[in-house]
């Protein structure tokens, strides 16, 4: 007495209907690889996923998203491993700090030249380049909030700080030689 054997179900092609608990268990697993800690990387996956419900249209492969959700939350994983880094890296220590010995005048000229040389490079470019380095690296905002921020397309802030990361370079060669 065996019953019909039961069809398998092809993969949807409708982000609303993909199995979205076994790949957060899965992004779950490779944002806690990265990351070490939990809390850390329900973040990231949080964060994934919600950057994969906007961008569900881009996924090229919408019968399998597996592969396109792991890779956006290793991308998530990193930025906020590397936010973070760079965030305890500037925090003060709570412990009594160890006595540092005060930089040498030699030490304090190439900080100084490093910082006017920073500053020229800066100088050559517009406003709006300036602007968009300002947004990306001092404040610490993704291309999209960038994009947002500036009410343009995300591609066109890529393309723009390609462009000006590249003038800076040569900027900078041009100062060095």
């Amino acid at each position: 007495m065996s019953g019909p054997t039961p069809t398998p179900v092809p993969p949807t092609r409708d982000p609303g209907l993909w199995e979205w608990a076994p790949a957060r268990q899965r992004c779950l697993r490779e944002a806690r690889r990265i990351l070490g800690n939990r809390d850390d990387a329900e973040e990231a996956v949080q964060e994934a996923f919600v950057r994969a419900w906007r961008k569900r249209a881009a996924c090229r492969t919408p019968g399998a998203p597996l592969p396109w959700l792991v890779q956006i939350t290793r991308n998530e994983s990193m930025r906020l491993a590397a936010r973070r880094s760079r965030r305890q890296a500037s925090e003060i220590p709570d412990a009594e700090p160890e006595a540092v010995p005060a930089p040498s005048a030699e030490a304090q000229l190439d900080a100084t030249l490093t910082t006017v040389a920073t500053e020229q490079a800066l100088s050559t470019l517009c406003e709006e380049e300036r602007n968009l380095l300002r947004l990306r690296y001092e404040e610490d905002l993704t291309q999209g909030q960038v994009a947002a921020a500036l009410g343009v397309p995300e591609g066109t802030v890529k393309v723009r700080l390609h462009r000006a990361r590249a003038r800076l370079r040569g900027v900078a060669g041009d100062l060095a030689a």
